[in-house]
């Protein structure tokens, strides 16, 4: 009979699926701290037992290996109840001891594991080196939709901390939040997510408790094998472990449906919109230029200038945050020849009137997988760079030599013009800041801030022409002549940029002169401005 019922509480535990509804009270949140780690091993974590802080609740967390990687966390969570719809303040005091990288308060505002509503770390203000205590403060704002709230302390990299007197409070509306991702910030979940994270919920405390079930049970076995229990006291333990594991569920699960329960009135009531997020945040943009820091969560971006389609939020964050991302390069300005021993002041081509552009596609692949600073930068352009001569002049091909001459008539236009095709590189140093996204993961995104590159480019000459307009007997002449005109097969150079996202002031020179056989060497320069559409 025993065993008939042990199977049938564990077929309960497995299957409840219509527990009556009831009023639960939550249970109260452990006042014991506990400890993560990234790497486990790499710190002591715990209780400051030292005389030095006798008489006083010290934590402490201390680097224990000589290379850290990550972080050490320690860490409480709390139920959000007492805190929806308001600002809280958690402050503590912090003792730091050469802290290499950086340590800091946090707290993070959840809706189950499927968003973080807001969070704060304090990395844009961290602790760092030896400090005496000083108290740290963090506020965030607890949007209704919250389901818990963390808070701690933690060290990231080498160095020890220590951390005592730790309040969380609630302070008045008009206190700034502190974190980079605002609760005040966050919209309304809709219905339908929120429905499925309680049914998620639910879901996941019956696996909790049947796996802690199974846990048990295995004990109880192998404490049967080693003869330290009988078969029947085994079986009696077993059943009592199951009805406790069956009742923990009734209550957990009561919670959840009462929260399920509250929602559907909610929505009955009209409380909720019937607009869900796809209808508030969806829609089409269409961008010419540098792309906002964010798009809404179903909301479609076309970037004609990049040539990309976001769709949504995520694509958002996924293709900009990317190792390697690709740009489309257009540039423009100023074009001219240095020539040997003469000063660029007394060209031989007009300073306004010669002129290049470059159409290109680049892609930039960060170099440190964790760190945003260097790239390198590299792909295909097209450049064309036009020379006007000064003095009604025109170049003329005399052998392997070509040289300016006077024209005979009035020129209306004299150009000539090179288009090259080559391969630029660059080692680009880009200084925009890692970013966070909704769910409190770190990214990076580049061409967002300072930037400077230094490389440089070679290729071919693919195309020379000139072109020269002027009046004959009263009639208009468009004269285009093609040939090689003695100008180089192969281009090499330098070039260098620097700007604030899209845009950067661009120099190139060529190393290699524009005309190979010529008795004085004639350099092209250029300056202008570059755009990279990311």
């Amino acid at each position: 009979m025993q065993k008939i019922i042990f199977y049938t509480v564990i077929t309960l535990v497995a299957f409840v699926a219509n527990l009556k509804a009831q009023t639960a009270d939550i249970s109260k949140n452990s006042e014991d701290w506990s400890y993560r780690e990234t790497v486990d091993g790499s710190y002591r974590m715990g209780s400051d037992t030292s005389t030095e802080f006798s008489n006083q609740n010290v934590l402490t967390i201390k680097s224990i290996k000589k290379d850290i990687k990550g972080f050490g966390n320690i860490m409480q969570t709390i139920q959000p109840d007492l805190y929806l719809g308001k600002t809280i303040k958690m402050s503590g005091y912090v003792k730091s001891e050469d802290v290499k990288s950086w340590a800091g308060l946090w707290m993070r505002v959840d809706f189950y594991k499927e968003k973080v509503l807001a969070f704060d770390n304090m990395q844009n203000r961290a602790i760092k080196g030896t400090t005496d205590w000083i108290k740290y403060e963090v506020v965030l704002f607890v949007p209704n939709d919250a389901t818990s709230i963390s808070y701690g302390v933690l060290l990231h990299g080498k160095g020890q901390i220590w951390f005592k007197d730790v309040i969380v409070e609630v302070v008045e509306e008009t206190v700034q939040e502190t974190g980079t991702i605002k609760g005040r910030e966050q919209k309304p979940i809709s219905f339908e997510i929120r429905a499925k994270q309680i049914g998620d919920q639910i879901a996941s405390i019956t696996n909790e408790e049947k796996n802690a079930l199974k846990v048990e049970i295995d004990k109880i076995d192998n404490q049967v094998s080693e003869g330290t229990l009988s078969k029947n006291e085994a079986d009696e333990l077993k059943l009592k472990k199951a009805k406790e594991r069956a009742k923990n569920i009734e209550s957990k699960v009561a919670v959840q449906e009462e929260k399920l329960n509250q929602l559907i009135q909610d929505k009955i009531d009209g409380k909720i919109s019937d607009n869900n997020e796809k209808s508030k945040r969806g829609g089409t943009s269409i961008v010419f230029g540098s792309s906002p820091d964010s798009i809404g969560e179903f909301h479609r971006q076309i970037n004609l200038s990049s040539m990309k389609v976001y769709n949504g939020a995520d694509d958002f964050i996924k293709k900009q945050s990317k190792r390697t991302t690709s740009q489309f390069v257009f540039a423009l300005g100023l074009n001219n020849l240095i020539t040997e021993g003469e000063n660029i002041e007394n060209s031989d081509f007009r300073v306004a009137g010669s002129h290049f552009y470059e159409w290109g596609l680049t892609y930039n692949t960060r170099i440190l997988k964790n760190a945003n600073l260097l790239h390198v930068k590299y792909g295909l352009s097209v450049m064309y760079n036009n020379l006007r001569p000064t003095n009604n002049r025109f170049f003329v091909k005399n052998g392997n030599q070509t040289e300016l001459q006077i024209a005979a008539v009035d020129l209306k236009e004299s150009r000539l013009r090179n288009v090259q095709l080559v391969f630029p590189l660059h080692l680009e140093f880009d200084f925009t800041p890692k970013k966070l996204s909704e769910d409190g993961k770190t990214y990076f995104r580049t061409h967002n801030s300072f930037r400077v590159g230094l490389g440089g480019y070679g290729g071919f000459n693919i195309k020379s022409k000139q072109i020269t307009k002027y009046e004959l007997d009263g009639d208009k002449i468009k004269d285009k002549q093609k040939g090689d005109f003695n100008t180089s097969n192969f281009v090499y150079g330098l070039s260098t940029y620097v700007g604030y996202k899209a845009t950067s002031l661009y120099v190139k020179y060529d190393i290699n002169p524009l005309f190979k056989n010529n008795t004085v060497d004639q350099n092209n320069i250029s300056l202008g401005i570059r755009f990279d559409f990311n």
